[in-house]
């Protein structure tokens, strides 16, 4: 199990750009502009009965106090058959939980699909051997499959 975790963590890095290499954050770019990206992501999030708690529009926020924003919005999603295990793993998980993705527009125009990655949460919270981790990480690339494909 922990090869496969090991091997899932490279394969999800592999597709993440070296630009946005924060800590834990899996990014992907998308063919599509932030309108279209969202709309797949929440058609997916309703598709796999995920519930869609939030959307943070940042760049409608911005102009609320006069600034400009690239597109830049968080989904706030979840289970409680997904999230629930992991933080039984760790309570302390629960400040990672929902699940997040962020879609935003970089300076040169290339649209991104991001999320925390699942192995990083755990990490973080000392639940690195949680059951439930590649399942949450499977979940989450499924999810910017269909969000990102062309």
């Amino acid at each position: 199990m922990k090869l496969f975790r090991i091997a899932l963590a490279a394969l999800l890095t592999s597709l993440a750009s070296a630009s946005y290499a924060a800590d834990g954050l899996v990014a992907i770019k998308s063919p599509r502009s932030t309108a279209e990206t969202a709309a797949r992501l929440t058609a997916a999030l309703q598709e796999r009965g995920l519930k869609l708690f939030a959307r943070v529009d940042h760049a409608a926020g911005a102009t609320t106090v006069g600034k400009t924003l690239r597109p830049t919005e968080v989904f706030i999603f979840g289970n409680p058959q997904g999230g629930t295990p992991l933080m039984a793993c760790q309570q302390t998980a629960g400040i990672d939980l929902p699940l997040k993705a962020l879609i935003w527009q970089d300076e040169s125009g290339q649209v991104w699909f991001g999320y925390n990655d699942p192995a990083w949460i755990a990490a973080r919270h000392g639940a690195a051997d949680c059951p439930v981790v590649p399942n949450l990480a499977k979940a989450l690339a499924g999810l910017a499959t269909a969000a990102t494909a062309p």
